[in-house]
């Protein structure tokens, strides 16, 4: 099989090594080549490969015909909430993952609203051989929150309770029954964008479904269990689900990564149906991967789609971009494919020129060397362009391990395209405002160790869980008014002092968020 050979750039280090925030490493295409010796073996996998297909399905009656080319995503989109429902309907907001819901938020510390429901969330599920109690919701845990026809706020989250719950965002009071998911949730669900009455969500148990909203209680309509394919890694759905048109996308821990046409639709009663298709499953390794990491190739974060590609990474640190032109036609041709060395499970960004924005977790560098070389040549956190597949690397930045936690980052950076910004939560505790043009580190705040809770945008401020090492672990906000200085403008106390793992969602300036303490939580004026 012709392998893709893995690109180590020649780089010029502009910073020095700093136990807090990112070490810039621009690219200098006239700096001394590198003395680490190039990989040549990873990974491997022809681009016109063309991966598992299933028979090309029609497009289905009814469907609303977008403000744009089909199954397209524009760059105006970025920054921009995503297709007809009125919500925030999967996490990040929208195919590029840059849209984060509606301010304005409080300029004083909030109150909770409500907490749900009254005893904790919490069920059994293994962590390895070892049987472990979970409470609550963790990473990424975004909950939905969308405007229901009959004036309803409805959020949609699951959680470690193996449910998946529906609130009135007014008073924490149920909209609908429970959901039994039969494991443990992780992720974040997913309400379809386009105005169906369908939910699509995963757990451990582990199966990833369908769900229609469209009667008293929400009914199962399909399911894709995690051993349709010969998996690699284990059996959980982390990764939250974007729909584009008739198309979902979606990777498994199982560590493959599929396209499903939904064909969906109104029966003649006015029900809504689907009769999904997988008509592309792609493998997340690579033989030569294979060989030097062994089995650990899960798909955690969730899938990025620009313009006609979508991209999704791997436990073993490889970015993937997959050609969507003839994609219900089953032709699934990878286009892009990069080494980064790291575990990848932060979920990244695109912005409106197409350039990708990737950060990794220290944990496969700690037993591998190769992976250790690779991260020191490629950094944690690296802007590539991927029209560039050859010669990739924009800049690339080290985020350093401190304080007893790993280097790099488990949440997703949240974009402010209108300041050239990324804002990273990094696992050490800090947040960075990193320069998108320069990879430069312009201003810092520590925000406490463990940090997995993705930071959010809404107006002119900025919100992160703080403090989850902690008694005093719940929510921060910043003032973005100057978005290059940011200053704090509250904490607030979440939970019990457990920690605020999962990403939260602001809608018309309340936020929402569950902790590990067992509960769900209502913040706001």
């Amino acid at each position: 099989m012709p392998r893709l050979t893995v690109l180590v750039a020649a780089v010029a280090m502009i910073a020095s090594a700093c136990v807090a925030g990112a070490d810039v490493v621009p690219v200098d295409p006239d700096a001394p080549t590198s003395t680490f010796q190039t990989v040549t073996t990873l990974p491997g996998l022809d681009p016109t490969t063309t991966a598992s297909t299933a028979p090309q399905t029609t497009v289905p009656q009814g469907t609303t015909a977008p403000d744009r080319a089909e199954g397209v995503v524009p760059p105006e989109s970025v920054g921009q909430p995503w297709g007809s429902t009125i919500g925030l309907t999967m996490f990040r907001g929208n195919p590029t993952r840059t849209w984060f819901g509606t301010g304005p938020i409080p300029p004083t510390a909030p109150s909770v609203l409500w907490r749900f429901p009254r005893d904790p969330m919490c069920g059994q599920s293994p962590e390895g051989p070892n049987p472990k109690t979970w409470c609550g919701s963790g990473w990424t845990g975004q909950p939905v929150v969308w405007e229901r026809d009959d004036g309803v706020t409805e959020v949609i989250f699951g959680a470690y309770d193996k449910n998946i719950h529906f609130l009135d965002a007014d008073t924490g009071e149920r909209t609908r029954p429970d959901f039994a998911m039969g494991d443990i949730i992780k992720g974040s669900v997913t309400l379809d964008p386009d105005g169906y009455p369908l939910l699509y969500a995963g757990s451990r148990d582990p199966r990833f479904r369908i769900l229609a909203l469209d009667g008293d209680e929400p009914r199962e309509v399909w399911s894709l269990h995690a051993n349709s394919v010969e998996g690699m890694w284990n059996d959980d759905w982390d990764s939250n689900p974007v729909v584009i048109d008739d198309m979902l996308y979606v990777g498994g821990e199982n560590s493959w990564w599929f396209a499903v046409k939904l064909n969906r639709g109104y029966d003649e009663d006015g029900n809504v149906t689907v009769d999904p298709r997988v008509v592309c499953e792609i493998p997340a390794w690579t033989p030569e991967l294979q060989e030097t990491f062994g089995r650990q190739h899960s798909v955690e974060n969730s899938t990025v789609v620009f313009d006609q590609t979508a991209f999704f990474a791997t436990s073993a640190g490889r970015v993937v971009g997959v050609d969507l032109a003839n994609i219900e036609a089953g032709e699934c041709r990878i286009v892009f494919d990069f080494w980064n060395g790291d575990d990848t499970d932060a979920t990244m960004s695109i912005d409106a020129q197409g350039f990708l924005y990737v950060v990794s977790h220290g944990d496969t560098a700690k037993t591998s060397n190769t992976a250790a070389r690779r991260v020191r040549e490629v950094g944690d956190l690296v802007k590539l362009d991927p029209n560039k597949p050859d010669d990739p690397i924009v800049w690339s930045a080290h985020i350093s391990a401190a304080r007893g936690q790993d280097a790099g980052a488990w949440a997703t950076p949240a974009l402010h395209a209108d300041a050239g910004l990324l804002f990273v939560a990094t696992d050490a505790g800090d947040l960075l405002a990193i320069d998108t043009d320069t990879g430069e580190t312009i201003w810092q705040d520590f925000i406490g160790g463990n940090a997995w809770s993705s930071p959010v945008i809404a107006g002119d401020a900025l919100v992160v869980g703080i403090d989850c090492l902690t008694e005093q672990a719940g929510l921060r906000a910043y003032d973005l008014s100057d978005p290059r200085s940011p200053s704090k403008l509250w904490d607030q106390q979440v939970g019990a002092g457990s920690c605020v793992e999962s990403t939260p969602a602001i809608w018309n300036g309340r936020m929402y968020v569950g902790s590990r303490d067992g509960f769900f939580y209502a913040l706001g004026d």
